[in-house]
């Protein structure tokens, strides 16, 4: 029998990925609402580092939340902007 080792996939380069919408989104507001987390944990997250300055990032379940939560957001944004 053979035992197969993966290495899980991490995005560390999540800030580049959303730089389109960077300094238009509340990320403190994202991260309470969103992951229930503190701002710090979620600009470590972006920025590609743990709490203690390593190596870190999004793992495949942060990553699958954040691309919900984008969604969300924009469907909220589109609803907002089709009541006016």
């Amino acid at each position: 029998m053979e035992t197969v080792m993966t290495t899980p996939v991490v995005v560390t380069d999540m800030k580049r990925k959303v730089q389109d919408i960077l300094m238009s989104v509340s990320w403190r507001d994202f991260a309470n609402t969103y992951f229930q987390k503190s701002s710090s944990w979620f600009y470590h997250k972006m920025d590609g580092i743990d709490g203690n300055g390593g190596a870190g990032g999004f793992n495949q379940q942060e990553t699958e939340q954040l691309r919900g939560a984008l969604i969300d957001l924009s469907n909220r944004i589109r609803r907002a902007a089709e009541n006016i």
